[in-house]
């Protein structure tokens, strides 16, 4: 085992069960993610009443993440792992039977609290990697992440077609996935905590909020956090936002975004499954976090600075009729408050630009999120792994959760270019600054 964690080569085959597990839960929570605006709207939700359900789920994740990590540093990874995939089984069974709202939000609250998940995932990769391998595993985790985000809604759509517009057989196909999930832990992972509990472990408390703050005020780490939040803030909101932008901004209906969310997911699965792991062992974690906090703002305010010009298909009439929807959910289209681009003034700027903006942001989107959690496992001692992961993952989940409404109340009160102005505004001051914080560990 000595000479297996001491390799510089990543042994694939102790990870791989993690890998698939990741990716099966993720494409069971990927494939209701577009459903759920619908969803709530069925139940004459407002758009604001929408913003706050899809602000659950991370914010349950905030407060579930470090209680899961700490509960792995002691009892270990596999049992915490199946308990939390029964509770997103439950969360995806409640959503397929729901038939009000507060049962949307109790699915959703269940969800976040279980799928915090992948604090433990992330710890079983860091106990199967040493410090020259393990921001490569992390990044075929976040590898898998993009995987089941391609295909998650690829899914989705090959159901909604199929049952004729079922959310709840949306709904119970991700339960589906979660069941595989459970199973595949049950019978294919094997506990990767060999070493024992470790009595620092057991006397820690399973979560506070002072675990946030002590971590916060570490110097090896806490800088590291504040950089995973406002990065999160930045390109959560970018990627919560970016349907809207196009719309508003280049007269592109969901069909015409999805295919680029499809084409930055293909380029992130390329960065992290394959190019993370070569430029970490060349060049180091810090370099790939300036790196990421360059790309992501250039391709932010890149993205803010499209030229407002229609895509030359763009037509007015038929991306009203696809918003307005079809029979039962059928709405009127004069009741569609959004600002439409006008037809006038269509060519290939517009799309041109922001194709080639989109390339730095999901490289910055890319390479961050791994190689932070790689610096802040390689200045933890073994016996926090966990927890301190579960912080991280904490943080960034309340990323999550305040991007929709910050940069919701930016894109409505001053225009759609300046969330992604903003976000990159601080994604380029944390560049500045962190030169002098992040040390060279590798």
């Amino acid at each position: 085992m000595a000479t297996e964690m001491n390799s510089e080569k990543l042994d694939f085959k102790r990870i791989l069960p993690v890998l698939v597990i990741v990716l099966v839960d993720l494409m069971g929570l990927s494939i209701i993610i577009p459903l759920l605006p619908l969803y709530a709207a069925r139940f004459g939700s407002s758009p604001l009443v929408i913003g706050i359900l899809q602000a659950a789920y991370p914010l349950m994740q905030f407060v579930g993440a470090p209680i899961l990590g700490r509960l792995s540093d002691r009892f270990g990874r596999k049992p915490i792992l199946v308990a939390s995939q029964i509770g997103t089984l439950a969360g995806f069974i409640l959503l397929g039977f729901a038939n009000s709202l507060w049962l949307l939000f109790l699915s959703r609250i269940i969800d976040g609290l279980s799928g915090a998940n992948i604090s433990t995932a992330q710890a079983a990769i860091a106990d199967s990697t040493n410090e020259k391998t393990r921001t490569q595993g992390l990044g075929l985790v976040g590898a898998a992440f993009g995987v089941g985000f391609v295909l998650g809604p690829i899914i989705a759509f090959i159901v909604l077609a199929a049952t004729g517009q079922n959310y709840q057989a949306v709904a119970f196909t991700a339960a589906f996935f979660s069941l595989t999930s459970i199973l595949l832990t049950i019978f294919w992972f094997h506990e990767t905590l060999t070493d024992g509990v470790d009595p620092a472990a057991a006397r820690k408390r399973p979560f506070s909020l002072g675990a946030i703050r002590q971590a916060l005020g570490r110097p090896a780490i806490g800088f590291l956090l504040i950089i995973m939040f406002f990065y999160q803030i930045a390109f959560g909101g970018y990627e919560q936002l970016f349907s809207l932008f196009t719309l508003t901004r280049l007269g592109m209906d969901a069909r015409d975004t999805s295919g680029l969310f499809v084409l930055a997911g293909l380029f992130i699965i390329v960065v992290q499954g394959g190019l993370i792991g070569k430029w970490s062992k060349q060049k180091g974690d810090r370099w790939l976090i300036l790196l990421g906090l360059s790309t992501l703002a250039i391709g932010l305010i890149g993205t803010g600075l499209t030229p407002p010009v229609a895509v030359p298909w763009y037509d007015k009439a038929k991306v009203l009729e696809s918003m307005a929807g079809e029979g039962q959910f059928r709405v009127a289209i004069s009741s569609i408050n959004i600002h439409l681009p006008d037809e006038s003034a269509r060519g290939w700027p517009g799309i041109i630009w922001l194709m080639i903006a989109s390339f730095p942001a999901a490289l910055g989107g890319g390479v961050l999120h791994p190689a932070i959690n790689s610096l802040i496992t390689k200045a933890s001692d073994k016996s926090e792994v966990g927890g301190m992961l579960g912080v991280a993952t904490s943080v960034y989940s309340l990323a999550n959760a305040v991007a929709p409404l910050f940069f919701g109340v930016l894109f409505q009160w001053f225009g759609g270019p300046i969330p992604f102005l903003v976000g990159g505004g601080i994604l380029a001051t944390l560049w500045l600054y962190a030169p002098r914080v992040v040390k060279v560990t590798d």
